[in-house]
C-alpha cells in the first residue's frame, strides 16, 4: 500500500521558462483520459457517465492526499492518455476549487509549458463544471458552497499568440 501524505505545491519561480525544469514531479494514476465520457474513481469503479466529454486526462496522485481525505486531483495536461496509465509529470499550477465548503484542490500537470489556450480552458470548463456540480448538490440537498476560485500557475503559460 502506498503510503499518503499531505503536501502543499512549492512555490516556484517563474521569471523564466527555464524554471519549468524546477517544478516538483509528481505521479499520477489516469482515471479518466481525455475524450472519455466515462468517470471511474480511484477502485475502478464507474462513478457516473457525462453527458459532455472531459476535455483533460483526469486522475489522482496516489501518494498524497487531497484535503477532503481521497488522493489529490490531478489534470493532466497534453494528448489523451489511457484509463490507468501512470506517469511523473511536473506540477505546473492547481485549480482552486470548492464543493460543498470544502477544499477539493486539483493540481496541473504537463510535460510541456502550459500555453493561454490551457489556462483559458480549464478557466471555462470548472467554471461550467461548478454550476453542474451546484445543481447536483441541490438535487442531493447537500450544503455549501461549490464555485471555481481560480486557476494559479506555477509557471506562466505560454503568450498568447499575437
Amino acid at each position: 500500500m502506498i503510503e499518503s501524505k499531505k503536501t502543499e505545491i512549492p512555490s516556484v519561480s517563474i521569471n523564466s521558462v527555464n524554471t519549468y525544469k524546477k517544478a516538483p514531479l509528481v505521479e499520477v494514476i489516469i482515471e479518466i483520459p481525455s475524450g472519455s465520457f466515462m468517470k471511474r474513481g480511484s477502485t475502478g469503479e464507474l462513478d457516473f457517465i457525462s453527458p459532455l466529454p472531459c476535455p483533460f486526462n483526469y486522475g489522482c496522485a496516489p501518494a498524497i492526499d487531497g484535503q477532503d481525505g481521497d488522493p489529490l486531483d490531478a489534470i493532466v495536461l497534453g494528448p489523451a492518455l489511457r484509463l490507468g496509465d501512470r506517469l511523473t509529470l511536473p506540477v505546473v499550477g492547481v485549480v482552486r476549487f470548492m464543493d460543498r465548503g470544502a477544499v477539493d484542490d486539483k493540481w496541473i500537470l504537463s510535460a510541456t509549458p502550459p500555453t493561454w489556450a490551457d489556462d483559458r480552458a480549464l478557466r471555462r470548463f470548472f467554471g461550467l463544471y461548478a454550476l453542474a456540480k451546484r445543481l447536483v448538490n441541490v438535487l442531493r440537498r447537500e450544503r455549501g458552497e461549490t464555485s471555481l476560485r481560480g486557476v494559479e500557475w506555477r509557471i506562466p503559460p505560454l503568450s498568447a499568440p499575437k
